[in-house]
């Protein structure tokens, strides 16, 4: 019973999240109340705000359920692939295969995670978990390739690449090329620059601007 219980509140949980992303798509986000989206969804109000306590939190739902896609679509490459860019490439593609069909109201809800005071901001409190589960992705990249860098570099790489990533996804947002080609492209340009300077840090001329960078990061994160 209590199996039972545990699906189908997982169910209602999920048809209220398909429910509010049809409602922002065809309605907008700020036209559409919490009231809207239960009686859409057929349950009470009182039962949606048990499974979210506002629409900011629906919103951070459909980013999880990105992130949990992104997850799934990475394994196989991860999987093959033991050298850097291949790696990195297809963790990239994949970002982008995930989130092209939702191309069609992302910059609706960009507008709300470009705030800075908002919960659904990358750069967070709230975002917290999502931001670290993104990292992990890109930690993955990098500890199970056979890259050789500076030890402290190695460190620090994951989150310089989530960041890249970030500014993958902006331009995504903005593209209007049939299926997002442009945005394809621009991954499949830029990663082979990306291997290049990643590889460069090991040279003893780049050394010490890798250092700097390092100490950078960690001086603007504390």
């Amino acid at each position: 019973m209590t199996e039972t219980k545990a699906v189908k509140s997982e169910q209602t949980r999920a048809l209220i999240v398909e429910t509010a992303l049809r409602l922002f798509r065809e309605r907008g986000y700020e036209a559409t109340t919490m009231r809207v989206i239960a009686k859409e969804a057929g349950v009470s109000v009182g039962n949606a705000y048990y499974y979210f306590g506002s629409k900011e939190e629906l919103l951070q739902a459909y980013y999880d359920q990105l992130q949990e896609e992104h997850v799934k679509a990475c394994r196989e490459v991860l999987a093959a692939e033991r050298d850097f860019a291949p790696r990195l490439l297809g963790v990239l593609k994949a970002r982008v295969d995930t989130m092209v069909p939702y191309h069609e109201f992302a910059g609706k809800f960009f507008k709300f995670a470009a705030e800075p005071t908002s919960p659904l901001n990358p750069f967070s409190a709230d975002s917290g978990p999502a931001r670290a589960a993104a990292v992990a992705i890109y930690r993955e990249v990098v500890d199970g390739s056979s890259l050789k860098i500076d030890a402290e570099f190695r460190q620090e790489l994951p989150e310089l690449l989530w960041l890249y990533s970030m500014g993958i996804v902006l331009y995504w947002v903005h593209d209007g090329s049939p299926g997002c080609r442009k945005t394809y492209l621009l991954v499949e340009r830029t990663v082979p620059l990306v291997d290049r300077m990643v590889s460069m840090s090991r040279l003893p001329g780049f050394k010490s601007v890798t250092r700097e960078l390092v100490g950078i990061i960690r001086d603007v994160r504390a």
